[in-house]
């Protein structure tokens, strides 16, 4: 028998389509994500042997009673050498639209897929949008949206309005440079899960968010507050075996 922790508030995916009745702003998003970046990053620097991921998606990102991020469903992960270096040549499997596209071309998997799933999480996270829907990819509209000469880089119609104000919005501009960062097509030019901790940990202070967790209770119900998402529910296609796309819905 495996016993499990119970997480009763649900994934990240819930609480981002309405679904869980949490309401997340920018400081509770930022708490989370950087409890998601402090578990990968473990597994990519700490665990022995190192561990990649291999499907990380909001859907697999659970928040407990005080809201803090666990990473979950270690169903695809893969252990590393002993040395914790290199890669491994493996068939591709993960999620449609969180897979890195090098991993998906070559079938060679390191710690920086991870790291491109995770960039992908970050644009989620603000956009509150699926990673990709109806042929729209949200890295592809966030990249060609970007205009770093203006406010907010230009961003205001694809952002979460539940995030808040954009005068509450601090560190936002890093937070989306860290994302491109995560998700830039070659693995070399992507930060480690260690400098992304980093670099969030910054965007946390200067948003005033601390790290001290809170109850759900704190947050204001989607239900009562919010009116409903536009994109709840489906799950997007995985990539399996040989790396051609077989679709797999998830249950609602």
């Amino acid at each position: 028998m495996l016993v499990y922790e119970y997480v009763p508030n649900g994934t990240l995916k819930e609480s981002l389509t309405g679904k869980s009745g949490v309401r997340l702003d920018w400081k509770r998003r930022l708490r989370v994500v950087l409890g998601a970046a402090k578990g990968i990053a473990y597994l990519h620097e700490l665990a022995d042997p190192p561990i990649i991921h291999r499907d990380i998606k909001s859907s697999n990102v659970l928040l407990d009673e005080r809201l803090n991020a666990k990473v979950s469903d270690f169903g695809l992960s893969k252990p590393l050498g002993k040395d914790g270096r290199g890669q491994i040549t493996t068939q591709v499997k993960g999620t449609m639209g969180y897979l890195d596209p090098e991993y998906y071309m070559t079938q060679q998997l390191t710690d920086k897929s991870d790291v491109y799933s995770f960039g992908v999480l970050l644009l989620e996270v603000i956009t509150a949008r699926k990673p990709l829907e109806h042929g729209r990819y949200v890295v592809r509209e966030v990249k060609a949206a970007v205009d770093r000469r203006t406010d907010m880089y230009g961003l205001h119609e694809l952002l979460d309005p539940s995030l808040g104000a954009s005068s509450a919005l601090a560190g936002l501009e890093l937070y989306v440079d860290l994302a491109l960062r995560c998700v830039e097509e070659s693995g070399v030019d992507r930060p480690s899960m260690g400098e992304a901790v980093g670099e969030i940990e910054r965007i946390v202070k200067m948003a005033g968010a601390g790290t001290g967790a809170e109850s759900a209770s704190d947050s204001m119900s989607y239900a009562s507050r919010m009116p409903r998402h536009p994109y709840g529910g489906d799950s997007p296609s995985d990539y399996s075996g040989s790396g051609l796309p077989s679709t797999r819905v998830e249950p609602k």
